[in-house]
C-alpha cells in the first residue's frame, strides 16, 4: 500500500495553485519538495516547511536534481499567457520543459506523474457541455503549447515509460487568486462593463477542489494514460456570475454593455501595435473572448474513475474570494 510519508515533488510551488496543492498535501502528513524559480514568492514560512529546489523546469539537469529521491510528482509549472510571450517561449517551458520533467521522472521510476494541464486546450465549446472525448481545439499561443505538453505526457504514459495522468483543471480560483481581482473591483466600483450577450458560461473550481482531484488522481491506480477534467458541480453564465459577484462585493449588477465584434477588432489591432514595441498591451483578444466563448464541462469521468465530488458551490467560492480580497484590502 502506498505511504503517504514519502516524498512528493511539486512544480511550480510558488504559484497559486502549487501553493494551495502543497498546503493540503502537508497538512495530510506528506513530505513535500517543490522546484521554484524564485523562492521569495513561496508563502510565508514556505522554505520551512518544504525542502526548495530552485530551478527552472527548461533545465535538464535541474528536472533531474528536483526528481531524486521522490515518489509522486505534481506538475503544474508552466509559463502563462502574457502580452509578450511568444509562441516558441511558452513551448518552451510547456512542452519541451514537461519532457525534461518526464525524462528526470522516468530515470528516477517514480509511482506517478500527475500533469497539470487546462480546459483551454479545448477552446470555445460549441456544443457545451464538453468531455475529456471533446477534439482539441486550442485558441491561442498559450492553449496551444499546453495541448502539445499534454499530448506528450499521454505519450509517456501510454508507452509505459511514465505512470501519469493528466488533470484539466476548470477555471481556478479562490483565496489568493490575483486573475480575477480585476472582475471583482471592476464590479464593486461600479466600472464593470458586459462585452456581448453575457449567455456564454464559465466554467470554475475552487483551488481546494482541484487540490482533491489532483490527489485522487495520484492515488488511483488506474487513472495512468488518463486524462480527467476536474470543475465545479456547474458552469454559470457570465450574467449570473457578474451578479452573484456584486452582491457578494456590496454593488449593484452591472448594466452597461458594448457589443463584441468592434471590441475584439480593437483588441487585436492594440495586441499586434504593442507587440511590436515588446510592451504588455492594456487589452488583449483573450481578455475579449473571456466575454464570448462558452466554456462548460462535464465531470462524469472524474467522478466515476476517481470519487471526485466537488465540495465547494460557485456561491461559496465567490463569497470566499470575496472576503478574501476585501480582508487583504484589495477591493
Amino acid at each position: 500500500m502506498y505511504d503517504p510519508k514519502q516524498k512528493v515533488l511539486v512544480t511550480g510551488g510558488a504559484g497559486f495553485t502549487g501553493s494551495h496543492l502543497i498546503q493540503r498535501l502537508i497538512a495530510d502528513g506528506y513530505e513535500v519538495r517543490s522546484l521554484v524559480r524564485d523562492p521569495r514568492k513561496l508563502p510565508e514560512n514556505g522554505e520551512q516547511q518544504v525542502e526548495v529546489v530552485v530551478g527552472d523546469i527548461r533545465d535538464p539537469e535541474t528536472c533531474v536534481q528536483a526528481v531524486a529521491g521522490c515518489d509522486t510528482i505534481y506538475h503544474i509549472a508552466a509559463s502563462f499567457r502574457s502580452g509578450r510571450a511568444s509562441a516558441e517561449e511558452l513551448t518552451e517551458t510547456n512542452a519541451d520543459g514537461t519532457r525534461n520533467m518526464l525524462d528526470a521522472a522516468e530515470q528516477a521510476g517514480v509511482r506517478r506523474f500527475v500533469h497539470c494541464s487546462t480546459i483551454g486546450v479545448l477552446g470555445h465549446i460549441e456544443s457545451p457541455p464538453a468531455s475529456e472525448e471533446t477534439p482539441y481545439n486550442p485558441c491561442d499561443d498559450y492553449q496551444y503549447s499546453k495541448m502539445l505538453g499534454e499530448k506528450i505526457v499521454l505519450d509517456y504514459a501510454r508507452s509505459g515509460r511514465v505512470p501519469a495522468t493528466v488533470v484539466r483543471p476548470a477555471s481556478i480560483y479562490g483565496e489568493g487568486d490575483l486573475r480575477l481581482l480585476k472582475l471583482f473591483k471592476s464590479i464593486k466600483n461600479g466600472m464593470f462593463v458586459m462585452i456581448g450577450t453575457g449567455e456564454p458560461h464559465f466554467h470554475m473550481v475552487h483551488v481546494d477542489d482541484l487540490a482533491t482531484g489532483f490527489m485522487l488522481a495520484a492515488a488511483s491506480e488506474h487513472a495512468v494514460g488518463e486524462v480527467y477534467i476536474i470543475a465545479g458541480e456547474h458552469s454559470i453564465s457570465l450574467n449570473e456570475l457578474t451578479c452573484l459577484i456584486a452582491e457578494e462585493v456590496g454593488s449593484f449588477a452591472p448594466r452597461l454593455r458594448v457589443p463584441y465584434a468592434p471590441v475584439y477588432a480593437l483588441s487585436a489591432a492594440v495586441e499586434d501595435v504593442c507587440k511590436l514595441v515588446n510592451i504588455d498591451p492594456p487589452l488583449y483578444r483573450r481578455r475579449v473572448d473571456f466575454f464570448h466563448h462558452n466554456r462548460s464541462f462535464e465531470i462524469d469521468k472524474a467522478r466515476e474513475h476517481l470519487g471526485f465530488v466537488p465540495r465547494v458551490s460557485v456561491e461559496a467560492g465567490v463569497r470566499r474570494t470575496a472576503h478574501w480580497y476585501l480582508e487583504q484590502g484589495l477591493l
